[in-house]
């Protein structure tokens, strides 16, 4: 009877151990901006995967320039706005968007969209577009492995940056808030 019950434990691990194995090779991700550090109100809340190079020629090739991309891997990226928020030169109203890019090798399009909960940018809308701008590439002093995002602290100025970097291509997009 013993053996048994240790034979159907061994079997209920070795059925969960499938439903949980490996990482996600692309892991999901969070930047924020806050007001005045961590310990202040949020402003703005990036949520994305963070793709990985692996060997890859990723902008340009795997991702194609001149496409819409989810910015991200797996579900579309997506941009919380605790109040309205400017980027660039435009005004985007508070509320959750999904944010998406048009990379090229000069300057990346990057676009919020009304449309939410979507998985890659198979269900991408131009008609669901609130905000599109553009904003110039550079090149980083080396190769980023893996999609980042992160925002410069704003210190209490009511200004930032949202950096996106991979492969060999950074862009800045200007926060105001």
């Amino acid at each position: 009877m013993l053996f048994v019950v240790i034979l159907s434990l061994l079997a209920g691990e070795a059925a969960y151990a499938q439903k949980f194995a490996g990482l996600d090779p692309s892991p999901a991700d969070i930047s924020y901006l806050r007001e005045n550090g961590r310990r202040s109100a949020a402003v703005v809340k990036v949520s994305y995967g963070r793709p990985q190079k692996k060997g890859r020629t990723m902008l340009g090739s795997t991702e194609p320039f001149g496409k819409v991309w989810r910015l991200g891997a797996n579900e579309t990226t997506e941009i919380k706005l605790f109040r309205d928020v400017t980027f660039g030169d435009k005004l985007v109203k508070a509320g959750t968007y999904s944010l998406y890019a048009i990379p090229n090798e000069k300057e990346w399009t990057i676009i919020f969209n009304s449309k939410l909960d979507t998985w890659g940018a198979y269900e991408y809308d131009e008609s669901k577009d609130v905000v599109r701008f553009n904003v110039p590439t550079t090149k980083p002093a080396t190769e980023i492995e893996a999609l980042s995002m992160v925002f410069d602290e704003a210190n209490g100025t009511g200004k930032s940056n949202l950096w996106i970097g991979w492969e060999n291509t950074v862009v800045q997009i200007p926060v105001k808030f």
